[in-house]
């Protein structure tokens, strides 16, 4: 049973809801297709396989932004489910009209905060994978409560990720790469799948991003970690 939480609680959150203004065809994709593609939050698990209207491993990608990175992996490994979840509703759309342009039928999205999901959504040991990409660095010190990796979220993440499942973050934020790195390996769950201490090289496991490219433009490092979840805890 949940613990009552006291009347001043209030959660910290990772993001800022700074969407800005939906475009016509984002508008559309919304109210069109959302209750094609979209899943509704729900605070009980989900069942994958139905959900899906397959059986199939299933990765769960946090903070999709525009869609545009989720959409190029559904289309390249199509023997995978992907759920996309992203609280900005503009993002949303952009990939609900990517997912019905391409006929992607191995893309579900659930606009709602991914911790919640998470806990709440996910059941144990059901994803195959989780992925992180540019999540917000929160660069000043007394905002760093506010980033995403934290220990508490890491031992969630071993929990619905099943043993062998992978987990893989990026971000173009050096402190925060760094910050990312001893956190979850300080988690006797996870195994750096480049050894101990090192970022993995970028090997087009992922698709570079708009976002990504417009840093690099800009002379910005990009940090990938890759980490597996072990069979059995260290």
């Amino acid at each position: 049973m949940t613990e009552p939480r006291p009347p001043h609680y209030r959660a910290i959150r990772s993001f800022v809801r700074r969407e800005g203004r939906l475009t016509e065809a984002q508008q559309r994709a919304l109210d069109a297709l959302y209750d094609r593609w979209g899943i509704p939050y729900q605070e009980y698990p989900l069942d994958l396989t139905r959900a899906f209207g397959r059986e199939a491993p299933v990765i769960l990608e946090v903070g999709f932004g525009n869609g545009e990175s989720l959409a190029a992996m559904a289309a390249t490994n199509p023997e995978s489910n992907f759920l996309g979840v992203e609280v900005h509703r503009p993002g949303v759309g952009r990939l609900l009209n990517l997912v019905e342009a391409q006929g992607l039928r191995n893309v579900r999205v659930i606009c709602h905060d991914a911790v919640e999901v998470l806990k709440h959504q996910i059941p144990d040991a059901g994803l195959a994978g989780l992925q992180l990409y540019f999540p917000d660095p929160w660069p000043k010190k007394r905002h760093h409560k506010r980033r995403i990796v934290q220990p508490a979220w890491v031992e969630l993440v071993a929990r619905k990720l099943r043993p062998g499942g992978v987990l893989h973050l990026a971000t173009d934020w050096e402190h925060y790469a760094h910050h990312m790195m001893e956190i979850i390996e300080a988690n006797p769950a996870f195994e750096n799948t480049a050894g101990a201490g090192r970022f993995s090289p970028h090997t087009g496991r992922r698709p570079e991003t708009k976002f990504e490219r417009r840093g690099r433009r800009k002379g910005h490092g990009v940090w990938d970690l890759i980490y597996r979840r072990r069979d059995t805890p260290t």
